[in-house]
């Protein structure tokens, strides 16, 4: 019979009801459709009738009671007091149970509430290793924010609340990997699983680095690994903000901000990671122990530098962690260069990560605000003397010039010629440093028969050009005037523009663009000031006809003046100042 049905048979539609009645009958209703067999039979007696008799019909309306219902803190500790008692009888038959127990709501309950969870999760993962992607995951997907609390999170930083939140997560996933330590593997596969996608709100993918940062404090043993991660999650980011789409406009704070959303998210995401390798690698004389664990971690991010940012194309902004650390202490700076040297001289490297290892090189040392003189000549020395080398071993009349089978050896003389251009100023100050650069025998690495300048960007070219002419070093407008003719005549020969043979240009570490992040790039880089050196339009193309010319006479004035223009503008020593992007041209301008 209804629960609305009176004695007399007249159901309740036809007879008012109050409103506390109207409440009540509800209530008694809901206890009695969805709670009467959960809480006749509870937790202990459904799992015995399951283990005893296979019945799982008791299990599943418990299932379904602790799922639907909201337990209060006196319901809540029963049910995992109880549950502790018969862990070893929840096998994976009780998935879908065990399941439910996870998933309640435990965060803002009372300590005794906490630790009773806490221990159960330990317990059941211990007892069936079959619970530990489900309880990881439990735990972890409580360190992403949610899309609508942005105010708890700035900059990537929490709230007091939301601090004391997450420290319970973390108190909770630390006891449990303490007592499970077999879970390496699943640990990491469900913080990848977790990692938001890139086009997530900022404070969304910032609040879950805040998290995994804060892991791998308490568990240094994953830092590898989730630092490997992070690098690929960041370079994600990086190559969908590109430069010339990062726009910077002034916050509600009256501090710059990025108002590219994947870049802003980046620059945040930055400004946590450089922050964390400073507090990891910044040595204060307190321990041998702190010393060394600093070492690792600098040898660590050498090793995923190596592994993810050298052999990865067009990014931006990631791979200045390394620009960062290396600002910290000699030692890694020292480290760094030397891995990058013996990369660039490894026959066994391919063309392309041996290029890229000279971009790297050349650009730190350019932009290495901290770098002494001594190892900015040392490392010219060196790629002098390779250069040199280079073209000692080739046949000047049977040697195959071509960009492709060449491309190191362009490589490291654009390299040169960077860093003469870009550090005149340090490398000219004196009689003793005009002899240095004497003896690195400039002209003959410009006037060689592999005609290095040639396929070096017009930039770089023409500003070592005017360095060189102005301290009388080398002299460079003549070849530089003959390679523009020589590739008009191949422009006109075909009646069409043709693309020109340029070496793809690799300076990674050009200007930062991010303003949140840049408080750790900006004290230690070195932004280009022109050298006022007396450098004049060097690529002059006057109008002569030659015989055999006459068909193309009528298209002359049309391709010739579009194609001047364009040598012209990229002669002008000023592009060495304002052109300088990586990765297409280059922008030494800060």
């Amino acid at each position: 019979m209804s629960i609305y049905t009176t004695k007399s048979g007249a159901t309740s539609i036809l007879k008012p009801f109050s409103g506390a009645d109207r409440e009540r009958a509800k209530t008694a209703a809901a206890n009695k459709v969805r709670f009467a067999t959960a809480k006749e039979k509870g937790l202990l007696e459904s799992i015995r009738v399951a283990v005893e008799d296979g019945n799982f019909h008791f299990v599943q309306e418990f299932t379904y009671f602790i799922r639907e219902s909201d337990l209060d803190d006196d319901e809540f500790l029963q049910v995992f007091t109880d549950a502790r008692q018969i862990v070893h009888h929840l096998t994976p038959d009780f998935i879908s149970l065990v399941e439910a127990l996870m998933s309640l709501n435990w965060k803002n309950r009372d300590l005794v509430i906490i630790q009773a969870y806490t221990d159960f999760c330990v317990d059941v993962m211990v007892t069936h290793n079959r619970y530990l992607p489900i309880g990881l995951i439990k735990l972890i997907v409580h360190w992403i924010p949610a899309d609508l609390d942005s105010a708890d999170w700035v900059n990537g930083s929490p709230s007091e609340r939301a601090h004391m939140d997450l420290k319970t997560i973390h108190d909770a996933l630390n006891r449990i990997l303490t007592a499970v330590p077999m879970s390496f593997d699943e640990v990491i596969d469900a913080i990848t699983s977790k990692f938001p996608y890139f086009k997530k709100p900022s404070h969304v993918t910032a609040g879950y680095l805040f998290n995994v940062l804060w892991f791998i404090e308490y568990k240094p043993i994953f830092k590898e690994l989730i630092l490997q991660l992070v690098l690929q999650k960041l370079l994600v980011l990086d190559v969908n903000a590109p430069r010339d789409a990062i726009d910077v406009e002034t916050g509600e704070n009256q501090q710059p901000t990025v108002n590219h959303p994947i870049g802003h998210t980046l620059d945040i995401c930055l400004l946590m990671l450089y922050k964390f390798f400073d507090e990891q690698c910044r040595i204060e004389p307190k321990s041998r122990e702190e010393s060394l664990s600093a070492s690792q971690v600098f040898h660590m991010l050498l090793y995923l530098f190596n592994e993810l940012l050298l052999p990865s194309h067009n990014i931006h902004h990631v791979q200045f962690v390394i620009f960062q650390v290396c600002g910290i202490r000699s030692v890694y700076w020292e480290g760094f260069l030397q891995m990058l040297w013996k990369k660039v001289q490894n026959p066994n490297a391919s063309a392309i990560i041996r290029h890229t290892a000279v971009g790297y090189l050349s650009s730190f040392i350019a932009r290495a605000k901290f770098l002494p003189l001594g190892t900015i000549t040392f490392y010219l020395q060196e790629l002098s003397k390779w250069a040199h080398s280079y073209i000692d071993d080739s046949d000047e009349y049977g040697q195959n010039c071509s960009l492709k089978a060449n491309m190191v050896f362009f490589s490291v003389c654009q390299g040169i010629f960077y860093l003469i251009a870009f550090r005149a100023s340090d490398l000219t100050r004196c009689k003793k440093d005009l002899l240095f650069l004497q003896s690195l025998q400039l002209s003959r690495l410009a006037m060689c028969h592999f005609n290095p300048l040639r396929y070096c960007l017009a930039p770089v070219a023409t500003a070592f050009a005017g360095v060189t002419r102005t301290h009388q070093l080398a002299y460079c407008h003549t070849v530089l005037e003959r390679n523009a003719r020589r590739k008009l005549a191949t422009v006109y020969g075909h009646d069409k523009s043709m693309s020109e043979e340029v070496l793809e240009t690799i300076f990674p570490f050009d200007p930062y663009l991010l303003k949140l992040s840049k408080k750790y790039i900006e004290p230690i880089y070195l932004a280009y000031h022109d050298n006022e050196t007396d450098v004049v339009q060097t690529v002059t193309l006057p109008n002569i006809r030659k015989r055999g010319d006459s068909e193309m006479i009528e298209d002359d004035e049309f391709i010739v003046a579009d194609k001047r223009q364009k040598l012209l503008e990229l002669s002008n020593s000023e592009e060495f100042d304002e052109d300088c992007h990586y990765g297409s041209s280059i922008n030494l301008k800060k």
